[in-house]
């Protein structure tokens, strides 16, 4: 077996006179970052100001889906947290950043 390379193509380095032009040099990071904004940060800011709308308009009566999977009708609304009714005489108190999703009413009886 033989390693040995057998022909070496070296890039020219610019002459002293010439610098590289700055604005090639970070395109690539420039594009890259573009691309990223539009596939992972500007979606994510949607979904995060839909939650804080769908937390804000919260309301005795609606029936919600926790993010552990709990499902409960709303029984009191507070600043911070909520109380959810999910049996009859069991209510328990959670975050309302911890609800995933509002379901139209009705939901919790018709299963």
């Amino acid at each position: 077996m033989s390693f040995a390379m057998t022909s070496v193509i070296a890039q020219a380095a610019p002459a002293a006179g010439q610098a590289a032009n700055p604005l090639l040099t970070f395109l690539p990071l420039i594009v890259l970052f573009g691309v990223m904004y539009f596939l992972m940060i500007r979606p994510q800011m949607k979904r995060q100001k839909e939650h804080r709308q769908m937390v804000s308009a919260l309301a005795k009566g609606d029936e919600v889906v926790t993010n552990g999977g709990i499902a409960g009708r709303v029984e009191e609304v507070g600043e911070a947290f909520l109380t959810v009714e999910i049996a009859p005489n069991v209510k328990v108190r959670v975050q309302k950043g911890s609800i995933s999703q509002v379901l139209p009413k009705g939901s919790l009886k018709a299963s």
